[in-house]
C-alpha cells in the first residue's frame, strides 16, 4: 500500500528523450529534469549513461532493463505518492518505439499525471551524421519511419514492398538482424540494386560506424561489418542524390514571397 506525503504532493511522472547517443544532445529542458530527479529509471541497454553525471548525489537510478512493466510502474509509483520527482529516460524520442504509451495508460489507472520531453531520434541523429537532408525537391518529399514486421507485428499495408512504391526516404528501427529480408522485401516493391542504403550503427557516439552502400551490396557489407543490433538502415534516392538530381528549393528563390520576403527586383 502506498504512502501520500504529507502535503499530498504529486510531480508527474516525466518521460525524457534521451536522444540518438550523444549526451549533449539531450535537450535543456530533459537536462535540467534530470539534474533535479529523486529517482531516474533508464533504459540501459539503450542510452549513453554519462547523461546520469548530471543527478544529485541523492538521486536514485535504476535500469530497467531487466524489469518488467509492472515493475517499473510499482518502483514510479512508489515515489510519486511519497512526493518525488521521477524521470523516466527513454532513448532517442519518446514517441517512436518507446513503449512509453502502455506505462502511461498503467500510471493514469493511478491517477499519476505524466508529461513527455520530446528527444532527437536516432533517423534524426544518422541524417545528421550522414550530411544528407531526408526531403529534396523532385526526389521526394516524404520520410517513412518503420520497421520489419518480426515479434511486432503490423497490417499488411505497412509491409515493406508496399512502403518501397512510394519512393519515399525510408528510415527502418529494430531491423538491422534481418537486413537480407529488407532488402528482398524492398527489392519485391520495386526498389533496384542500384537504389542507395546506409546503416547507421550507433548514431552520434564515439563507437559510430557508417556503412553506405546499395540494395545490391548492404547485406554483405553489413555482415563483414558484424552488425547485429543498435543499428538504422536509412534507403532513398536521397541518400546520393547529387546538384544535378534535384532543384533548389523555392524558399530562397527571387521570385518566392512570402510574409517576410518581397520578390527580388530585377
Amino acid at each position: 500500500m502506498q504512502k501520500e506525503n504529507k502535503d499530498n504532493r504529486r510531480y508527474p511522472v516525466y518521460f525524457v528523450g534521451a536522444g540518438p547517443g550523444d549526451p549533449d544532445l539531450i535537450t535543456k529542458k530533459g537536462d535540467k529534469l534530470l539534474q533535479n530527479a529523486d529517482l531516474i529509471v533508464y533504459t540501459g541497454s539503450l542510452i549513453n549513461t554519462e547523461l546520469l553525471n548530471v543527478k544529485k548525489d541523492s538521486c536514485k537510478t535504476y535500469d530497467s532493463a531487466n524489469m518488467t512493466k509492472d515493475e517499473v510502474v510499482e518502483l514510479i509509483t512508489e515515489y510519486v505518492f511519497d512526493g518525488k520527482m521521477v524521470v523516466r529516460l527513454h532513448t532517442g524520442d519518446p514517441s517512436l518505439y518507446g513503449a512509453i504509451q502502455e506505462q502511461q495508460d498503467a500510471l493514469y489507472e493511478k491517477d499519476i499525471e505524466t508529461k513527455v520531453i520530446p528527444g532527437i531520434s536516432a533517423f534524426q541523429g544518422s541524417a545528421a551524421s550522414l550530411g544528407r537532408q531526408l526531403t529534396l525537391p523532385d526526389i521526394t518529399q516524404t520520410v517513412i519511419l518503420t520497421r520489419v514486421k518480426g515479434k511486432t507485428s503490423h497490417s499488411n499495408e505497412e509491409d515493406l514492398k508496399d512502403l518501397a512504391a512510394h519512393n519515399a526516404t525510408l528510415c527502418l528501427y529494430l531491423s538491422i538482424q534481418d537486413v537480407g529480408k529488407v532488402v528482398e522485401e524492398l527489392k519485391e516493391g520495386g526498389m533496384t540494386d542500384a537504389t542507395p542504403t546506409a546503416v547507421i550503427y550507433k548514431a552520434t557516439w564515439p563507437e559510430e560506424k557508417i556503412i553506405k552502400g546499395t540494395l545490391s551490396n548492404i547485406e554483405e557489407k553489413v555482415k563483414e561489418a558484424k552488425i547485429e543490433k543498435t543499428a538504422l538502415i536509412m534507403v532513398g534516392e536521397v541518400l546520393d542524390a547529387d546538384k544535378n538530381a534535384y532543384k533548389d528549393s523555392k524558399l530562397y528563390h527571387p521570385d518566392f514571397e512570402h510574409g517576410y520576403r518581397n520578390k527580388t527586383n530585377n
